[in-house]
């Protein structure tokens, strides 16, 4: 399964996460993540860990993809123009 965001440049987290450089705070990753795992099944999801590898500015698109793993838990990479922004495991 594949999901896509986008957290707004007028997102009212942003001033201040950091001032000259708007980032998207990690937070807001991970509850991308869950939301978009929430359509995978009817258990709960939670996250069991999660590698931040690059930043993401503000109103650039975020692609999630899901696989499954061994053991029920499944895999999950966040990908920005190519680049790798979060990745982990449900």
């Amino acid at each position: 399964m594949t999901a896509r965001f986008t957290v707004p440049a007028d997102h009212p987290c942003l001033p201040g996460h950091f001032p000259g450089r708007p980032v998207v705070p990690g937070v807001l990753l991970l509850d991308a993540v869950l939301r978009a795992a929430a359509g995978l099944g009817d258990a709960p999801v939670r996250i069991r860990r999660a590698k931040f590898a690059a930043p993401v500015a503000p109103g650039a698109e975020v692609e999630i993809r899901f696989e499954s793993r061994a053991g029920g838990r499944t895999g999950f990479t966040c990908r920005c123009g190519g680049t790798t922004v979060l990745l982990g495991e449900l």
